[in-house]
C-alpha cells in the first residue's frame, strides 16, 4: 500500500496547534453532567460495604419516604436480565445490573435511589437497609487459585476465570545462566478526571436517547440495546466531551442499563454521575498480574529462552480484564530475538473490583516482565544494560518478523531508538557520574534505567467509517467513527483533509460520537484512531477530490486528467492555466445542480461529498526505547526523577506537537505506576485506597520536564504509514523508571523491587541489603499451573483475544 503523499504547501508534519482546545480551556465544553435536561432526575446507587455476602433482605421503605425521592429500586423491581460486560468471558460470570442473591465485591450495587437532586438521592441511599449474611472472601489472586478455595461463583469452584497452558517444553535446557524473578505488576485505577457519567431520555416516540461518557458509542449502543431487549435503532447514543477514558470507559457498564431502565420506567430523564469514591470502587481497575519469569541466556548475554507463569486477577465479575494476561502472552516476544518461549496463564476470580483495560491493556505488562528480566540478567552477568539489549534486539532486515506467539511485526528499527536514546541521555557520562558517586560513598545514589519495547496497536477492529462534505461557503465537515476523548482528532483529521484540499484547518469541523449522525464506528481504543480513522478520513478526502476534479473538468471544459489542486490557494484549475481556477466554495455550490454523471454518488452521498469504510491490512507495532534517570536517598528511600528520555517510533508523524503530547501523557502514567499508584485491599476485601487521599496519584509537582523525541519507521499497513502513539510511552516508561530505581541500589546487592517503588519499600530494601540480606526476587510459582497442565486446560478464543487487543 502506498505510504502518504507529497502535497505542495501541505500541513502534514507541522506543529499545528489543537483547534479543539479553546472551548475546553474557556469553560465552553459540555460534559454529561452539564446537560440541561428539563425535569431530569438523579440516580444514586446503594453499594455493598462487604466483599462477599448473601443478600438476606433489602428494606427501602424509609428511603422511599425521604424528601425529594421519586423511588428506590432493587433488581426485582427493574427485572433486568444479567449481562456480560465489555467482552464476554463465559456465561458462568453473567452479572445482574443490580446484585441478585449475592454481592461479590465492596461496591457491588444492590439498589438505586432516584430523587429530584443528587444530594437528596445520596442522602436517601444511606437510609436503605440491607441485611447481609457475610461469606468468607477470597481477595488475592494466588489464594483464589489455591487448592479448595472459597468459591466466588458456585459454577466455578476452582475460581479459574481463564487459563492458557503451553505444551510442556524445556525452553531453558540449553541456557548457561537462568535468572528468575517474581514480579508484581500491581493493580491500578484509571482515575479519569471525569468519572462514569450517563443520562437517559425517552422521547415521545419511545426511543431512548442515551448521553454517556464512553470511548465506543456504537458498541455501547449495541450492548445497551441488547441488555434492555431493544433493537439498536431504538437507541440513540450521544457522547459529548469526555474527561478521559484510558480504556476504562470502553463498552457498557451495568449501571448504564439501570439508568436507561429507570428513564423508561419513570418517563422522565434520569442522570447519574459517580462520586470519586464510587469511581475508585466501581470503575474497572487494571494491570493486577503476578509474573513468575525465568530467562535463559548464554554467558555472553545472548537470550536462549524464556518461561513465564502468569497469575492474573479478573476481580469479581470477569470481563475484558480477564483477557489481558493472554494479550501479555501474545506480546511476550518483545523486541528481541527470542528462540524459545513457554508461557502459561491462570486468571483468578476474586472478591474485588472487576478488572478491565487501562492505557496499554496487556502490552505494558509484557514489556514490564521482559525488561525486568533483561535488566536482572545484565546485573547477574555483569553486562551493561545497553549492551545486553544491543546483542538481542531484532535487526531492521528481519522484518516482517513472525513472533513465537503468532504476531507478524510490520516494520522496525529497534537499535536506532536505543542508540538515539543513549545519545540524548549522554549515557556514558551518566554511568561515569554514577561510578564516581559510588566511589565517594554518596548517600544520594544515581540510577539509570533502560527499557526497549514493542507493542501492538489497532489489534482488533481493523475497519473504520469516515465521510467528508464540502459546503457552499468553502468549509468542510468530516464524519468519523472514532470517538475522541482528548487525543486531538479534530486537529489531526483536519490536517489530513487540508493536505489534499488546501482548506484551512480552522474551517474543517469534525462530527463524531453520535450514532444518528455517524452511521457506524469502532470508537477509540488500542491506539487505532489515526492509523484507521485518520486513514479513512484521508481516503474519503481523496474521493471528494476526485469528484471535485470531475466537476471542475466539466465546468472548465477540460480533460479531468488536466485538473490540478493548488493546496496553497485552495483551488482547482487546469494545469498551466491558474487564472481559470475554481474555489471549493464555488465547486460546492455548483455540485448541487451538476448534471447526472458529472459527480459519482454511488456511495450514497449528495453534493460534493464522500463516505466509505476503510480496512487496515493488519495490526501495527510501534516501538521505542526509554532511559530514566533517578536519584535515591539511601537514608530515607525517597526517589526523585531527574531526567526521562523517550524515543518512540509510531511510523509517520502527522503532527509532532500532538505526538509529543501523547508521549508526555504516557510517561506521566508510567511514572505514576512505577513510583506512586497501587490499589490495596485488606484481607477482608475492604479497599484501603478508595479516595484520592489514600490512592497516590501524582500531581504536576511530582513530575519533571520530559525529553521526548521520535524516529519514523512507516508501516505498509495503512495509507498514512502511521502506527499508534497513545499508549506507547506508558509501555516504555514504566519499566525504565523501575529499572532506574533498582539500578541505583544494585551496588548494594538489590536485584528487584516491586512497583510502586515507594520510599518505604525502597528504604526496606536498602536496610536489608546493607545488612547483608538482600531479598531473593524468586519464589516457586503456585501449584495451579501444574494442575492446569495436567488437565490440558485452555479457555480462550481468537475473537476474545482480538477484543482485548482492541483496547
Amino acid at each position: 500500500m502506498e505510504q502518504g503523499w507529497s502535497v505542495p504547501g501541505s500541513v502534514l508534519g507541522n506543529r499545528v496547534r489543537r483547534t479543539e482546545d479553546r472551548e475546553l480551556l474557556t469553560g465552553g465544553a459540555r460534559y454529561v453532567a452539564d446537560l440541561d435536561l428539563p425535569g431530569k432526575l438523579h440516580a444514586f446507587f446503594v453499594r455493598s460495604p462487604i466483599a462477599h455476602a448473601r443478600i438476606e433482605r433489602i428494606d427501602v421503605a424509609t428511603a422511599a419516604a425521604a424528601p425529594g425521592v421519586i423511588g428506590v429500586f432493587t433488581a426485582d423491581d427493574l427485572g433486568l436480565a444479567p449481562m456480560h460486560g465489555f467482552v464476554p468471558v463465559h456465561d458462568d460470570f453473567l452479572r445482574a445490573p443490580l446484585a441478585v442473591g449475592k454481592v461479590r465485591f465492596v461496591g457491588d450495587p444492590v439498589a438505586v435511589v432516584v430523587a429530584e437532586t443528587s444530594a437528596l438521592a445520596e442522602d436517601a441511599a444511606e437510609l436503605v437497609e440491607v441485611d447481609y449474611d457475610p461469606l468468607d472472601p477470597v481477595v488475592f489472586a494466588e489464594d483464589a487459585l489455591a487448592t479448595d478455595p472459597v468459591a466466588v461463583f458456585d459454577q466455578r469452584p476452582d475460581n479459574v476465570a481463564l487459563s492458557s497452558i503451553d505444551p510442556a517444553d524445556d525452553v531453558l535446557g540449553d541456557a548457561e545462566v537462568v535468572v528468575r524473578g517474581r514480579y508484581v505488576n500491581q493493580r491500578v485505577a484509571a482515575v479519569p478526571i471525569e468519572p462514569n457519567s450517563a443520562a437517559a431520555v425517552v422521547g415521545d416516540d419511545g426511543r431512548l436517547t442515551f448521553h454517556v461518557a464512553t470511548q465506543m458509542p456504537h458498541l455501547l449502543r449495541a450492548q445497551l440495546a441488547k441488555g434492555l431487549g431493544l433493537r439498536s435503532k431504538e437507541v440513540h447514543v450521544i457522547t459529548p466531551h469526555v474527561g478521559g477514558g484510558f480504556g476504562a470507559k470502553a463498552g457498557v457498564a451495568h449501571e448504564h442499563a439501570v439508568v436507561a431502565a429507570l428513564a423508561r420506567r419513570l418517563e422522565r430523564p434520569v442522570t447519574w454521575t459517580e462520586t470519586r469514591s464510587e469511581n475508585m470502587l466501581a470503575m474497572p481497575h487494571s494491570r493486577a498480574q503476578i509474573q513468575y519469569v525465568e530467562l535463559g541466556l548464554r554467558r555472553d548475554g545472548t537470550i536462549t529462552g524464556m518461561r513465564v507463569r502468569l497469575v492474573g486477577d479478573a476481580g469479581a465479575y470477569p470481563t475484558i480484564g480477564t483477557m489481558l494476561p493472554a494479550g501479555t502472552k501474545r506480546m511476550a516476544n518483545g523486541p528481541y530475538r527470542l528462540p524459545k518461549l513457554r508461557f502459561d496463564v491462570a486468571v483468578a476470580v476474586t472478591n474485588t473490583t472487576p478488572t478491565g483495560a487501562f492505557r496499554g491493556a496487556g502490552r505494558p505488562e509484557a514489556t514490564a516482565l521482559l525488561e525486568r528480566a533483561v535488566d536482572h540478567a545484565a546485573l547477574e552477568l555483569g553486562i551493561d544494560p545497553l549492551e545486553i539489549r544491543r546483542a538481542n534486539l531484532l535487526a531492521p532486515d528481519e522484518f516482517p518478523f513472525t513472533t513465537l506467539t503468532g504476531h507478524v511485526y510490520d516494520s522496525g528499527d529497534y537499535v536506532a531508538t536505543l542508540e538515539r536514546a543513549a545519545e540524548l541521555a549522554g549515557y556514558d557520562e551518566l554511568r561515569a557520574e554514577q561510578a564516581a558517586r559510588r566511589e565517594r560513598g554518596e548517600r544520594r545514589a544515581l540510577g539509570i534505567g533502560v527499557a526497549s519495547y514493542v507493542e501492538v496497536t489497532a489489534g482488533g477492529g481493523l475497519s473504520e467509517f469516515a465521510g467528508l462534505e464540502i459546503h457552499a461557503d468553502g468549509s468542510a465537515t468530516m464524519r468519523a467513527g472514532t470517538s475522541a476523548h482528548g487525543q486531538g482528532h479534530q486537529t489531526t483529521f483536519a490536517m489530513l483533509v487540508s493536505a489534499q484540499t488546501g482548506i484551512p484547518v480552522e474551517q474543517i469541523r469534525l462530527v463524531q460520537s453520535d450514532t444518528d449522525l455517524v452511521r457506524s464506528g469502532g470508537g477509540t481504543g488500542g491506539s487505532r484512531s489515526l492509523q484507521i480513522g485518520g486513514s479513512a478520513v484521508s481516503a474519503a478526502t481523496t474521493q471528494v477530490v476526485a469528484k471535485a476534479r470531475s466537476l471542475a473538468a466539466h465546468l472548465l471544459e477540460a480533460n479531468v486528467d488536466d485538473i490540478v489542486v493548488d493546496t496553497d490557494a485552495g483551488t482547482l484549475s487546469v494545469a498551466g492555466v491558474p487564472a481559470r481556477a475554481l474555489s471549493w466554495a464555488e465547486l460546492a455550490q455548483e455540485a448541487a445542480t451538476a448534471p447526472d454523471g458529472v459527480i459519482d454518488h454511488t456511495d450514497g452521498t449528495v453534493g460534493l461529498a464522500a463516505q466509505l469504510d476503510l480496512e487496515q491490512e493488519g495490526a501495527t507495532f510501534p516501538f521505542g526505547t526509554h532511559v530514566a534517570v533517578v536519584e535515591v536517598d539511601l537514608d530515607t528511600g525517597d526517589t526523585t526523577m531527574v531526567r526521562h528520555i523517550a524515543v518512540d517510533d509510531a511510523g509517520t508523524v502527522i503532527n509532532p506537537l500532538l505526538f509529543e503530547g501523547q508521549q508526555h501523557g504516557g510517561i506521566y502514567a508510567g511514572a505514576a505506576q512505577a513510583l506512586y499508584e497501587q490499589v490495596v485491599y485488606d484481607a477482608d476485601g475492604n479497599p484501603l485506597t478508595a479516595n484520592l487521599a489514600d490512592y497516590a496519584i501524582p500531581s504536576a509537582a511530582e513530575m519533571i520536564d520530559y525529553e521526548a523525541s521520535y524516529t519514523e519507521t512507516p508501516t505498509s499497513r495503512n495509507p498514512l504509514g502511521a502506527k499508534g502513539i497513545g499508549e506507547a510511552a506508558t509501555i516504555g516508561s514504566t519499566p525504565a523508571i523501575q529499572n532506574a530505581v533498582i539500578d541505583a541500589l544494585a551496588h548494594l546487592g538489590v536485584r528487584h523491587l516491586d512497583m510502586p517503588c515507594t520510599p518505604e519499600r525502597v528504604w526496606a530494601a536498602i536496610r536489608a541489603a546493607e545488612a547483608g540480606e538482600p531479598a531473593d526476587p524468586w519464589r516457586e510459582p503456585p501449584a495451579v499451573f501444574d494442575r492446569l497442565a495436567a488437565e490440558a486446560g485452555t479457555e480462550l478464543d481468537d475473537e476474545q483475544l482480538e477484543a482485548a487487543e482492541g483496547v
